[in-house]
């Protein structure tokens, strides 16, 4: 295993964002739709959130039931924003950031999932899943 290997080898670069206007229905298309956990929210090109589908979870059990269910249940939804429901405080990383570092940082934090951010733009995402299957490759 290398030990500086960047987190730019093993993070998602297309990453799929919402917008800070668009509404929790839209939110939870994407996460099902795609089949992820974590959606970085922007205002423009800046990053001012992640959205979990543990979020959308703590506010509706309604879709918990069934993930392959598109029919979305909105009734809690209208009562909450994105930027209600987001987390707001980030911890962001750079595409030169060690692996290493990553997985500690993630060790640490109660989130499982990090934006990689370069001159302040958006350019990946890095989650735990990502740090497992790195782990199963080095195997």
């Amino acid at each position: 295993m290398k030990k500086r290997t960047p987190v730019s080898s093993i993070m998602t670069k297309d990453v799929i964002t919402l917008n800070h206007t668009d509404d929790l229905e839209t939110a939870e298309r994407l996460f099902k739709k795609n089949k992820i956990r974590h959606i970085p929210v922007v205002s423009g090109h800046e990053i001012i959130g992640m959205l979990s589908y543990t979020d959308l979870l703590r506010i509706s059990f309604a879709d918990a039931i069934d993930e392959e269910e598109e029919n979305v249940d909105t009734v809690v939804y209208n009562m909450f924003t994105i930027e209600q429901v987001m987390a707001k405080n980030l911890i962001s990383v750079n595409s030169h950031t060690t692996i290493k570092e990553v997985a500690e940082i993630l060790a640490k934090k109660e989130f499982h999932a990090l934006p990689v951010i370069e001159n302040n733009t958006l350019v990946g995402i890095v989650t735990t899943t990502d740090l497992i299957n790195y782990l199963i490759e080095q195997f």
